[in-house]
């Protein structure tokens, strides 16, 4: 077990009543499927919020970073970078805007 940081944005971080970061207890490898199986498996209003309840595919207007490098088209099985996997960064859930 691998203790990890999520940043939620503000819209989600309302829905769950918690503040601007969480910490998860995440199965090991740590991955995009893992951190968010264990966000949604403790805090259950998340479900559907970030990924489609059918496909479990990231939510259009969602993204995801970690160290500084936009993960948002990683495979969601593929491992997140060490310094997230250790706590030293989080892994961020960031809202994106579009129009132009």
């Amino acid at each position: 077990m691998a203790t990890i940081r999520v940043e939620l944005p503000q819209h989600l971080r309302t829905l769950a009543h918690v503040g601007r970061e969480i910490q998860l207890e995440v199965e090991s490898p740590v991955t995009q499927r893992t951190v968010l199986d264990a966000l949604e498996a403790r805090y259950p209003m998340l479900r559907g919020t970030i990924r489609d309840h059918g496909t479990l595919q990231r939510r259009a207007f969602l993204r995801f970073f970690a160290c500084e490098e936009d993960l948002s088209h990683e495979a969601p099985d593929a491992p997140l970078p060490e310094a997230v996997a250790s706590g030293k960064e989080p892994f961020l859930i960031v809202g994106a805007i579009a129009g132009g």
